[in-house]
């Protein structure tokens, strides 16, 4: 493992505030379950990912290392208790994520919309960021849950949205990563979020697979044309000997590069460099660097509540 990576795992561990409010009202996170390597940072400065719908996945991504299997966790209840947790943090941003749930009618977006909605029902400007599964087969439903909660929203709350969702690798990589996921499907996905009124679409790549320059450019490339305007980058990590190996560690110039060309596409919003994961400072207003939409009045914290990243790097399938 190189040193630029190496002499950044680990540092500032202390979080017990974050993992007070975290475990005190049982939800689950991906900073844990996807045994993200920034854990430390984010903790320390209160921020969390917060799982929804449990912490076992109905896909068994080869990255990642949540936890596969049959899903039991149905809790209605969890959309009020991540609210209260929020609250508890003191939070001006959150980002929402979740594991794979294809055994629920919906493929879990009635939770995110009902999270979305206690969010914004106990503090008006909260800030809110979506990491979401792919909604096989119910993505247009999903779009509706997510307009119909905005849309019902009282008017002195916030009612925009970024909504995220992990292209995560190249096309020809997918068989090998991301059984049960389809590149077009992910895609088609973004597109639909970016069409949608008050929201913004964002997706991310883990690097160090085996992928080539022209592949990632041609991915990025793919997001625009979809309307995607948000962008993190990072490398992927090994998170146990189960899961694919690394099979090259990028070095920061050329995360540099990346960022310069994802800029250079118009993406509006972009985070690029080894320890990147795609909830990694999603608070952050970019200003003219971004030239995009700004975030208003958002703290430096982020509570995400998902499985999805299947975390080497970023986050959901």
């Amino acid at each position: 493992m190189p040193v630029w990576i190496r002499q950044n795992l680990g540092r500032e561990r202390h979080y017990p505030g974050t993992a007070a409010a975290v475990h005190g009202h049982g939800l689950h996170t991906v900073c844990e379950e996807a045994r993200c390597p920034n854990r430390g940072e984010c903790w320390s400065r209160g921020t969390a990912t917060f799982m929804l719908l449990g912490d076992t996945c109905t896909r068994a991504c080869a990255f990642c290392s949540v936890k596969s299997g049959r899903p039991t966790w149905n809790d209605a209840g969890e959309p009020r208790r991540v609210a209260q947790a929020c609250l508890d943090l003191g939070l001006s941003f959150v980002v929402l994520t979740s594991v794979n749930r294809d055994d629920l009618d919906d493929g879990g977006a009635g939770c995110f919309a009902e999270t979305l909605r206690q969010l914004r029902l106990g503090k008006p400007d909260m800030g809110v960021e979506f990491l979401t599964p792919d909604f096989r087969n119910v993505q247009g439903q999903a779009a509706d849950l997510f307009n119909a909660t905005l849309a019902s929203l009282p008017d002195s709350r916030r009612h925009d949205l970024i909504w995220g969702h992990n292209m995560e690798t190249v096309p020809r990589l997918y068989k090998e990563a991301r059984k049960g996921a389809r590149y077009e499907r992910s895609l088609d996905l973004l597109a639909l979020a970016a069409r949608q009124p008050n929201m913004e679409a964002k997706s991310a790549l883990m690097l160090g697979l085996g992928e080539t320059r022209e592949e990632v450019l041609a991915v990025m490339s793919d997001l625009r044309q979809a309307g995607v305007q948000r962008l993190s980058l990072g490398q992927y990590l090994r998170p146990t000997l189960d899961n694919l190996p690394v099979v090259r560690y990028v070095p920061p110039e050329e995360f540099t590069d990346y960022e310069n060309e994802a800029r250079r596409l118009g993406f509006s919003w972009v985070k690029a460099g080894p320890l990147v994961r795609s909830s990694y400072f999603a608070e952050e207003d970019q200003g003219e660097k971004g030239k995009g939409k700004r975030e208003t009045q958002i703290q430096p914290a982020v509570l995400s509540t998902f499985p999805v990243s299947r975390f080497p790097f970023p986050d959901k399938d």
